[in-house]
């Protein structure tokens, strides 16, 4: 094993959506970036742990900042300009390559990391941005309350590199930097003593922390394939029945998320390869990430689906506030749930026609990367969180803490926007989903600065955000505009010459990063008051295109 030193102004340390907004914004604003990521795709949640975006029902018509639309725009064009689309596919503004109905954009994790590679090319051409991935953070050093250096390990070759940095960025999936440096972070969650939230349990649960989900890709072919090996842990996962669910975790009843009772949806209803017309909302429809009806007659494809689905939500064990061993057990038995409810779903699925077993639902390794067709990573959605300078709460965005029409919180340090549901999966405390309506939110710069450290944010699902407001806040537009956020408040830091906290603590300084965000790079820092105040009661995205 070597070691190398390596010089930066900026380091990034995770490469997942935030990371790379970070980066980006940060180097086209003249900082020299060091970007790190543990996997050999960056992206995160949208490429490596293979989730299509989550988003917003006004995401095509307020777009939340310029950079962000030329990511979604760039994989539509790709599939404009290399797939034989029909001729109504190619004429949709807002084509869907999938007409999947959890997203207005289900495309192909694969493509997304080629966009995501070229918006980066000439930033590395020009050496204002150095990407190093498969590199896993492993140590910092710390003087106080500043940060020296982070050293990330090569998964590859084991040998290590030390990165000295004026900045520093967590944007680690589960807020490594933090337990790695000893900053104060929360974990789990608070307790509504501390937090006042209406949906907090009465006390705090650090092991209260929401399902991870190992994704994989399915193609449905025209003749029936092999079946997947048989995992070593079949038997358990295919008869598990977890507390709170109507039965085993493998069949097509689960729980709906906001009444909790069971419900039944179907892997097909009607003609698998058919429209989806707002009724027929069934799961291989759900994330299809490529659909073969949007291809011209002589197309040789198949219909692609992503699964991110109940049946296989993990939430036996933690991952973070444990042992290194502990959440490798994890994360070695929810990859194993995955790859035996594959084979479950090839072999004894019930079918809609009175059969068993789809062995026509073959694995598609090529789309993430991988040769099982499971994702690279696990998918990710609550991390430790920064004890932040300011500390978003139910109080700021839920419909029913602030009451129907009022709003959310206006932020005089706003420097984003966003929007979900919050939607908090199965955990490992034993609860199960706790589903909220709120209202489109704004970032505040605050819940990006952590109290105990001055040249450090937090540019990913480690913001100061409660357990509760974690769940409108952890989505792909969200970290984006995070991590554009972080990026512009690093280069305004290094250029006058100011810590985040200084900033934090004048007006007029806040004032200038928003101007930046918002003159310079077009960012909106606001809703209009007509969408703030009317938010989303939830529902399905059905789009044909």
């Amino acid at each position: 094993m070597s070691v190398r030193q390596l010089q930066t102004s900026f380091a990034v340390i995770g490469g997942g959506l935030g990371g790379v907004a970070a980066a980006l914004t940060a180097a086209r604003l003249g900082v020299r970036v060091v970007l790190t990521e543990g996997s050999d795709w960056i992206g995160g949640q949208l490429t490596s742990q293979a989730v299509p975006p989550d988003e917003h029902e006004w995401i095509d018509r307020q777009p939340i900042s310029p950079s962000y639309s030329r990511l979604r725009e760039g994989i539509r064009d790709h599939y404009r300009r290399t797939y034989p689309l029909t001729e109504r596919a190619l004429r949709s503004a807002t084509l869907n390559p999938g007409a999947g109905f959890v997203s207005r954009l289900c495309h192909e994790p694969r493509v997304a990391h080629l966009v995501l590679r070229e918006m980066l090319s000439p930033l590395e051409a020009s050496r204002m941005l150095t990407v190093l991935t498969d590199h896993d953070p492993v140590a910092m050093e710390r003087d106080g309350e500043r940060v020296i250096a982070v050293t990330v390990r090569d998964r590859r070759t084991g040998d290590d590199t030390v990165i000295t940095a004026s900045f520093f960025a967590d944007a680690t999936e589960l807020g490594d930097l933090l337990g790695l440096g000893g900053l104060d972070h929360v974990i789990g969650a608070e307790g509504a003593g501390e937090t006042g939230e209406l949906h907090a349990p009465e006390r705090a649960d650090p092991l209260d922390q929401q399902a991870v989900t190992w994704c994989a890709a399915l193609e449905l072919r025209s003749e029936p394939g092999e079946p997947i090996a048989r995992p070593p842990s079949y038997d358990r996962w295919r008869t598990d029945a977890p507390p709170g669910w109507p039965g085993p975790q493998f069949s097509w009843t689960d729980v709906h998320p906001i009444s909790l009772r069971p419900r039944e949806r179907p892997l097909f209803v009607g003609n698998p390869s058919g429209a989806a017309n707002g009724v027929d909302l069934d799961l291989w429809r759900y994330r299809r990430i490529l659909a073969r009806r949007m291809m011209r007659p002589g197309w040789d494809g198949t219909d692609i689906t992503l699964v991110n689905w109940p049946q296989i939500d993990y939430w036996r064990r933690p991952l973070v506030g444990v042992s290194a061993k502990e959440t490798a057990l994890a994360l070695s038995e929810a990859r194993e749930m995955t790859a035996s409810f594959i084979h479950w779903l090839q072999t004894e699925a019930p079918r809609a026609d009175g059969g068993v077993g789809y062995p026509e639902v073959q694995p598609r390794g090529d789309v993430v990367g991988t040769a099982d067709g499971l994702a690279k990573e696990v998918y990710v959605r609550e991390s430790r969180r920064i004890r932040a300078l300011f500390t978003v709460t139910e109080a700021h965005i839920g419909r029913e803490m602030r009451g129907d029409g009022a709003g959310s919180a206006l932020f005089d340090d706003a420097v984003g926007i966003g929007f979900y549901r919050i939607d908090l999966h199965p955990s490992t405390s034993g609860r199960n989903y706790t589903d909220i309506d709120c209202f489109p939110f704004q970032i505040p710069l605050g819940a990006l600065i952590p109290r105990d450290a001055t040249n450090l944010v937090a540019v990913n699902k480690n913001i100061g955000t409660t357990h509760i407001t974690n769940g409108a806040y952890r989505l792909h537009p969200v970290e984006w505009s995070i991590g554009e956020a972080g990026g512009a408040l690093v280069a305004h830091c290094l250029s006058t010459r100011v810590t985040p906290h200084a900033v934090h603590a004048s007006p007029e300084r806040t004032a200038d990063v928003q101007r930046l965000l918002s003159e310079r790079l077009g960012v909106s820092l606001a809703w209009s008051d007509a969408i703030r105040t009317q938010g989303s009661r939830g529902g399905p995205v059905v789009t044909e295109f």
